[in-house]
């Protein structure tokens, strides 16, 4: 690995080198980096729970500190609108919040204890106790289109560090003056809080290898990732490669698809056209959420959708995507779409001349053309979409049935069409993460009910989730403690509960003590 390679953040609405000089981590400073997080492992994964939640809001305390230096200098790194930055670094303090209430209140650990009955016949049962306990340093890789939310302090970070679990994460090239402000947060919230130095770093580098060699070092213990399916898919390869295989959770990106039933599409398909173009549009379409695929069945209210659809779209000027790549891969995108037999363009949005503008883009082929074309089921990550016409209900479930895993799934329709095509939900429950009726899959709430994941190809880990309170456990394992003296075990699992937390004991839910 080279010493000396460096790189620049690139300004993409203007193409201009930022200022700041950054540097391609060293092996040895990977190394490094990853052996202080195992240090501090074995102080940190004993800190007690409202020490660990005083830590998350110290750290969300000091992003806000860091004040208009951080969004100004992450709207020179993305494009991306002031007021638009200013509501995602709420979302990714909120998310530091939440995860500190989680680990204050203390009963997510799933505390769960069998107490002995030594005269049992014919065998006495010994008292065995579990408790959910942190894995080890988590590798954290950051996305190109949250830069605040889903990057440096995002709901990886936040959630490997509410279980115990020390972070090292890779910043995105893309934003690597943002991700160093957010380094910086980050530690003084150690300073202050008094936590072991190498509960969090950060490493910078634009290049593949050097997050490949921060997946192989051996005393990481799993990987949070948000961004593309290749490169998702080649750090579960390589994690699985491993000696010691450890797990992978990659948020791969989805095409997310719609169903439009006939009966909506008759008595409101402009208001949901309407709805659509702001949804695939939005952020400029660079959202893993972004509605990339839809089925609607022909009829006349389908020939009004598309026409208000295209009058939507056409109305939306082109935006600046994040980076030169992206915007290269998106153009790459529809003209490999334009060139597929039967697929044409239904909507284009307004041109513009300025650099890294991408415009809106709507196609529209026959179930046919689209069960011919695995092309067409592909994300295009940017603002366009694919509209396939059905001829019959049949058609729209079979397509259903035939879906690969996706992130969500979108269900527009009457009381009437949902008893006609109830089916629809039995299969699309096995497709995706999350199920939106009547409403736009863009925008992911964090609460405790979310589910941000569902089966491969979105996600390597369908049994968990990136977003919401659940995101803690994917950072665990559940360890088993058969007749242990009392004080000897984790306070979680004591008799006293000085916790307070919830309890299963004996099979019932109790803040009791034993």
């Amino acid at each position: 690995m080279s010493n000396n390679n460096v790189f620049y953040a690139i300004n993409p609405v203007s193409n201009e080198q930022l200022d700041g000089v950054f540097t391609n981590v060293t092996a040895a400073q990977i190394d490094e980096a990853v052996k202080n997080a195992t240090t501090a492992f074995s102080v940190f994964r004993k800190k007690d729970k409202n020490s660990i939640a005083d830590f998350l809001n110290q750290v969300a305390d000091e992003i806000l500190n860091l004040g208009d230096v951080l969004l100004e200098r992450c709207h020179l790194e993305t494009g991306l609108p002031l007021g638009r930055l200013q509501g995602e670094r709420g979302r990714t303090m909120n998310q530091l919040k939440l995860f500190a209430t989680v680990v204050r209140e203390g009963s997510w650990v799933d505390a769960r204890i069998d107490t002995a009955i030594p005269d049992r016949s014919p065998i006495p049962k010994s008292d065995i106790r579990h408790i959910l306990m942190p894995l080890g340093p988590v590798a954290v890789f950051g996305a190109s289109n949250f830069p605040l939310a889903f990057s440096v302090a995002g709901g990886d970070t936040a959630s490997a560090l509410a279980a115990g679990c020390p972070v090292v994460v890779k910043g995105h090239p893309a934003h690597p003056g943002t991700s160093e402000l957010v380094a910086k947060a980050f530690q003084k919230a150690i300073e202050i809080c008094n936590m072991p130095k190498g509960t969090f770093s950060l490493l910078q580098g634009n290049t593949n290898e050097i997050g490949g060699a921060l997946v192989k070092h051996p005393e990481i213990k799993a990987v949070g990732f948000t961004g593309s399916f290749g490169g998702g898919k080649a750090l579960f390869d390589l994690a699985n490669s491993r000696p010691e295989p450890i797990p992978v959770f990659a948020e791969m990106g989805s095409t997310n698809p719609v169903f439009i039933l006939p009966g909506a599409l008759e008595e409101r398909g402009e208001e949901i056209a309407t709805g659509m173009a702001g949804s695939i549009t939005m952020g400029v379409g660079q959202f893993c959420t972004n509605p990339g695929l839809s089925f609607v069945q022909k009829s006349e209210g389908a020939n009004k959708f598309y026409n208000q659809l295209n009058k939507k779209i056409s109305e939306i000027p082109a935006g600046v995507m994040l980076t030169p790549n992206i915007k290269e891969a998106f153009d790459r995108g529809v003209k490999k779409t334009l060139a597929i037999n039967n697929v044409e363009e239904l909507a284009v949005g307004l041109n513009e001349a300025s650099t890294n503008a991408a415009s809106p883009r709507v196609f529209k082929t026959s179930m046919e053309s689209f069960n011919s074309s695995e092309n067409l089921s592909e994300e295009n990550f940017g603002p366009s979409s694919v509209l396939v016409e059905a001829s019959t209900k049949e058609e729209i479930l079979e397509v259903a049935r035939n879906l690969a895993g996706h992130l969500t799934a979108t269900v527009f329709g009457t009381e009437k069409d949902f008893a006609e095509y109830s089916v629809l939900f039995d299969i699309l429950e096995m497709k995706v993460g999350r199920v939106v009726v009547n409403g736009y899959p863009t925008g992911v709430e964090v609460c405790h009910s979310m589910v941000h994941g569902g089966p491969y190809p979105s996600t390597t880990a369908p049994q968990s989730t990136s977003v919401g309170t659940n995101a803690i456990k994917r950072f665990v394992r559940p360890v088993c403690f058969q007749d242990y003296p009392n004080n000897v075990l984790p306070e979680a699992l004591k008799n006293e509960n000085k916790n307070n937390i919830w309890r299963l004991v004996n099979g019932e839910l109790t803040k009791m003590k034993i």
